[in-house]
This record gives C-alpha cells, sequence and structure tokens, in this order.
C-alpha cells in the first residue's frame, strides 16, 4: 500500500472461495519464508505466533524476527486501533457461496529491510496454510496487477503500489488418511440397524496407540480433552466400534410410490471440536427433485457438473 524508509506497508486478505467447506475455531493460521532478511515492524488486526531473536535490533523491537513466521487473527473485542476491516474473527472464514460478509479475512503488516522499490521488493515463498489442522497446499506467490480501490462516487480509483496473489486448495487425504465420518443406516421395516463398519476410521488399539480414544463416563475425561493435542487439533474421539469423530444415520421412515422421505442424524463423537458450522454434502440421483425439507437449508452443488446436493 505505501513504501517506508526500509520496506513497505501491505494488507494481507484471505477469501474463503470454497463451495461448502467453513474455516472454523480454532482458526487460520498462515505462514511463510522470507526471501531476504525481511522483519516485521507492526501488524494490525494480526499478529505472530513468536517474535523471534530480535537482539540485533537496538531501539525499536520489531514485531517479529523470525525467518518463517507464523500468522494467527486476532480475537472479537480487540481493541479499535489494533483493527482493520475483515479482521479479528479469531481465524474463522465462512465460505463465500453461502455467507459473503464473513467470506474474507484481512490483516495490515508493516515490514522491514526489505527494499523500497518494485525491483527491490522479493516476494515471500513458501507459504502455508493450516485451517485449522493440514490439508491445504499452496503454490507459490504471483506478481498480479495492482488492485484498485474506488471511491464512494466511483469516479476515482487508486492502486496498489505491487499485488501478488497466492492459490491454496484443499486435499482430504493430506488432511487425514482416515475417513472423517461414516454413514449407519435404518427404515421404517425393520427393526435392524446396519452400523458403520468396525474400523472405519480406526481401531482402537490402544496397545500401539494409547489414548485414542476415551469411554464417555471416563473420570479422565476432561483430563484427556485438555491434553498435548488439544492445541495441535488432534481428534479425540469416543470410543467406538468405528473410531469416527462424525456419525451420519440415514433413516428411510417412509417409501411411497409417489415420495420417499428420509431423517438425516448427525452425532459429534469429537471431544475437541464443535462443529457449530458444519455442512452435509450428500451425492443421490433423487437429489435433483427434492419437494420439501425440514430443519435443513438446502442448496444444490454444480462444481464439476454432477449432481451433488447439500
Amino acid at each position: 500500500m505505501q513504501w517506508t524508509p526500509d520496506g513497505y506497508v501491505a494488507v494481507v486478505t484471505m477469501f474463503n472461495y470454497q463451495q461448502f467447506r467453513h474455516i472454523q475455531a480454532p482458526g487460520w493460521q498462515l505462514g511463510w519464508t522470507w526471501a531476504k532478511k525481511e522483519v516485521i515492524w507492526s501488524m494490525v488486526g494480526a499478529q505472530t505466533t513468536e517474535q523471534g531473536d530480535c537482539s540485533k535490533f537496538k531501539g525499536n523491537t520489531p514485531h517479529c524476527c523470525k525467518k518463517d513466521p507464523t500468522i494467527v487473527d486476532l480475537l472479537p473485542g480487540t481493541p479499535y486501533n489494533m483493527q482493520i476491516a475483515n479482521c479479528c474473527k479469531a481465524g474463522v472464514i465462512n465460505t463465500f457461496n453461502q455467507d459473503p460478509a464473513n467470506a474474507a479475512s484481512s490483516f495490515q503488516i508493516s515490514v522491514g529491510l526489505a527494499g523500497t522499490t518494485n525491483k527491490t521488493v522479493k516476494v515471500p515463498k513458501n507459504f502455508t496454510l493450516k485451517a485449522p489442522g493440514p490439508g491445504y497446499t499452496c503454490g507459490r506467490a504471483m506478481i498480479v496487477r495492482p488492485t484498485k480501490f474506488f471511491t464512494q462516487d466511483g469516479r476515482r480509483a487508486t492502486q496498489a503500489l505491487m499485488t501478488w496473489n497466492v492459490t491454496c486448495t484443499y486435499s482430504q487425504f493430506l488432511a487425514q488418511k482416515t475417513p472423517t465420518c461414516c454413514v449407519s443406516l435404518s427404515s421404517f421395516y425393520n427393526d435392524t440397524i446396519v452400523n458403520c463398519p468396525t474400523c472405519s476410521c480406526g481401531c482402537q488399539n490402544n496397545g500401539t496407540r494409547p489414548g485414542s480414544c476415551v469411554n464417555e463416563n471416563s473420570p479422565y475425561l476432561q483430563s484427556a480433552i485438555d491434553g498435548p493435542g488439544k492445541w495441535t487439533g488432534q481428534p479425540l474421539v469416543q470410543c467406538t466400534s468405528h473410531m469416527c469423530p462424525i456419525r451420519i444415520h440415514w433413516h428411510v421412515k417412509l417409501n411411497y410410490k409417489e415420495y420417499w422421505r428420509v431423517k438425516i442424524t448427525i452425532t459429534n463423537f469429537n471431544y475437541r471440536m464443535n462443529y457449530t458450522q458444519w455442512n452435509l454434502v450428500v451425492q443421490h440421483p433423487n437429489f435433483d427433485n427434492i419437494t420439501q425439507l425440514f430443519s435443513f437449508n438446502y442448496k444444490p452443488l454444480t462444481p464439476y457438473g454432477g449432481r451433488i446436493s447439500k
């Protein structure tokens, strides 16, 4: 946005263009590696998790001196003089498709020892995004046309001095090798319940993986929840035969010639995660002809021309 005596001031904005995957609490963590010996003098709307070694600086001490800083969002209720637009949401970003007003997160950063022209400034490398936990892979930063900003009357435009874009994509296989949910089935015409297959998301094996699950009535439940995995986002699931954090139960209530009706129940077995902004994506050929829904918001998703519905 502007040059400083030894660097620049930039605004970093993340947009969540995914169709249904919110970035939920405890929120995003953005990281990169500086190309030279840059430091972060100050930040507004976010902060680094570590300051690093700033012992060579006399007088003013930078906000962060690490070669590879990690940035986190500030919490709601942050003083106004530490905020900018779209900041301070505890790292939560909803999808643009469902909640465009809350689909962006921004912060301002003042970078030093970085150069003061478009030719001397070097783009950071090795961008990483945890949102929360692994799964995202970020490409390299691409220098693009400077972002333009229009006045309210639309008659004048100013622009950034330099702009680059980084695109991050999500892979479920990178996030977790095992599935994140399983499906059980039942129907009105049969007393039998088809449970989730045994070991759908893992197996109980306290011999090789002690503490991988905890019983619902265990006296050590709270201490297990507050254990070492709390801050890394590692799931702590209730001990079940399927060992999945989420179980989806599909119950056929009615089946007539003209229509059929199904009741879907979602159960959370993960003691360390509250899925307040959950989405359920289901593929079914009859979902093109849905007539009525109860307690769900429904929207068809056709990202690749297929019949995927939510």
